[in-house]
């Protein structure tokens, strides 16, 4: 018998790269989709709404016991022990404005811990995806975090969002720029967690993340040969979290660059 993690794994790739496809057809379309702003930079469409109704539904005939977790629509409950934490379109503004960086995203966690992460870029065709214990892999090739030595060679992901201080980010790159470093941004925060995988980013730092934004990039990264604070996955669900994570010889750096930076406000 397949074991359980090994059976969602290889479901997973197969339902991002569908997933991936459908929500091409819109991409393509994009001035025909209807769109809603959530808050500031935060935007949904029909697009979004419809591919996660499509995982969904693969997943309920698929793996019927197990819960769903996602961004556009209510969690659904399960009995396996076994969550799906799904993010239908990672990057939606640049969905929106036809810049092709943007990710079908699929995690799944049992027992505290995330045992599968799945990033695909339909655009350029790219799947990233890693195991518990298994490496990651970009296309079915092993792949490796970056072997930079310093914050002065390469650059690092960093990210944004509503929920806290834009001044915690400013701070950060203030410190960043100052040890001679360069910062990346393209509105896709999972993507940029692939990339550090892949790497081709030497880390990414962001003070608030969603579940369905982060796990499957911070699994990939660890099984890349990455570092990461240690963060319970059911926690992550329920409260989302700092996500820090990096090339092995920068992470202690960047953990006290992001300890000075994403304080808590006075």
């Amino acid at each position: 018998m397949e074991h359980p993690v090994t059976s969602r794994y290889e479901f997973a790739k197969g339902l991002a790269r569908e997933a991936g496809e459908k929500a091409l057809e819109y991409f393509r379309s994009v001035g025909e989709l209807v769109i809603e702003q959530k808050g500031a930079q935060d935007l949904v469409s029909n697009a979004d709404r419809d591919v996660e109704t499509f995982i969904r539904a693969r997943l309920a005939a698929r793996f019927p016991d197990d819960a769903i977790v996602g961004e556009e629509q209510d969690n659904v409950a399960g009995t396996s022990g076994y969550t799906w934490v799904i993010d239908p379109i990672d990057g939606t503004a640049n969905f929106l404005t036809a810049i092709p960086a943007w990710c079908v995203v699929l995690a799944v966690v049992h027992d505290d811990t995330t045992k599968v992460g799945v990033i695909f870029e339909p655009s350029a065709n790219e799947m990233f995806a890693a195991t518990l214990g298994g490496g990651a892999e970009l296309n079915g090739a092993p792949i490796k975090v970056s072997a930079t030595r310093g914050l002065d060679t390469g650059s690092l992901g960093l990210g944004m969002n509503g929920r806290t201080p834009a001044s915690q980010v400013i701070s950060f790159m203030e410190l960043l720029v100052e040890k001679g470093g360069i910062f990346f941004r393209n509105a896709s925060g999972a993507l940029m967690l692939a990339y550090v995988a892949a790497g081709r980013l030497i880390g990414y730092a962001e003070p608030h993340m969603n579940a369905w934004d982060c796990l499957a990039g911070q699994l990939l990264v660890a099984e890349a040969g990455g570092r990461l604070e240690k963060q319970s996955a059911d926690q992550m669900l329920q409260t989302g979290g700092r996500v820090v994570c990096s090339a092995p010889a920068i992470f202690d750096e960047l953990i006290e660059m992001s300890d000075r930076a994403f304080r808590a406000p006075d």
